[in-house]
């Protein structure tokens, strides 16, 4: 058998050559990002800017991949973001691919997504918050820690307030462990700015900030066809045509939240049908049970003459 003589005494065994080229769409192949971005548009309605921030974001990490392959001089990307806009307009469900994409790409461990608000971060009392915060950052790591409502984090009204304290501790997690950690912060625009102006620290550590638009009537329209498809109902015409009324109406309140709203609405239609069916008694068939009518949006609070 022949053997391997060893290498001569002083010299080094040399490194592997680089390699000169990659294939970009084989690595975007690889990866398997594209069903992910795939989802993402199948899933969400509109949020055009929001879809093309996120494949740029995307296209950005395969390129440093790439370079890093090749021996080109890398930096770990800075990745925590700002999400702001209004409730329901689909922040956590981007997170959520977000963490998809960057565990498929290589950039977090394990990929999940950890969502919290104020009140799992900072505690009631002294000695309460450091333990909670740390807690918190330890089942994120490796994954995405969304943070919901961020602003909350910070009460200058209240001077005896924790939320300094878990700032703090984030702010060091999110500088000494970019490269295991990645943190979304989101919430309302304005009071964002708010926040980042009296919080300089989080504004030099966010790299991606991305603006969630309210929908329009005709995309919560299709928000609520999409929501009940996936339920295995569908609206009869004089259901659309209600809806598009309520949609109209409902915009106008104070408490209303995008496809949030429309989720709510469809959940207590859904309900009002079930009623009518049982006081209606009898044999239904499946279309019976599948379809909502007019009767079932129109009799919302938000349509009746005293709501």
């Amino acid at each position: 058998m022949t053997m391997l003589a060893d290498p001569m005494p002083g010299t080094e065994t040399p490194a592997p050559p680089l390699r000169q080229a990659l294939n970009l769409a084989d690595m975007y192949r690889d990866s398997e990002i594209g069903p992910l971005l795939a989802e993402l548009d199948r899933d969400l309605i509109g949020l055009q800017p929001v879809k093309q921030r996120i494949r740029e974001i995307a296209a950005y990490l395969l390129v440093t991949k790439a370079r890093r392959e090749l021996g080109l001089e890398t930096s770990t990307p800075t990745l925590h973001m700002a999400f702001t806009g209004n409730p329901g307009t689909g922040k956590t469900t981007v997170a959520l691919r977000m963490a998809g994409i960057l565990h498929r790409l290589g950039y977090v461990r394990r990929g999940h997504l950890v969502s919290v608000t104020r009140d799992d971060l900072v505690g009631q009392y002294i000695g309460h918050t450091a333990p909670k915060t740390k807690e918190v950052l330890k089942r994120a790591m490796g994954g995405v820690l969304f943070i919901d409502e961020a602003y909350y984090l910070y009460r200058p009204e209240n001077e005896k307030d924790y939320g300094q304290e878990a700032i703090e501790i984030l702010l060091q997690v999110m500088e000494n462990q970019r490269d295991d950690l990645v943190v979304i912060l989101a919430g309302y625009a304005d009071r964002m700015q708010t926040f980042f102006s009296a919080n300089p620290g989080f504004r030099s550590r966010i790299a991606h900030h991305i603006d969630f638009p309210d929908y329009d009537d005709e995309e919560l329209l299709r928000i609520a066809d999409l929501i009940a498809e996936k339920e295995g109902y569908r609206f009869d015409e004089g259901a659309r045509a209600a809806l598009a009324d309520y949609v109209a109406a409902r915009r106008n309140r104070p408490d209303f939240a995008n496809a949030r709203s429309i989720r709510n609405a469809f959940d207590r239609a859904r309900l009002r049908q079930a009623i009518r069916l049982f006081e209606a008694g009898g044999e239904v068939d499946a279309d019976a049970l599948s379809t909502i009518t007019a009767a079932e949006i129109r009799s919302s609070r938000v349509l009746s003459r005293d709501g």
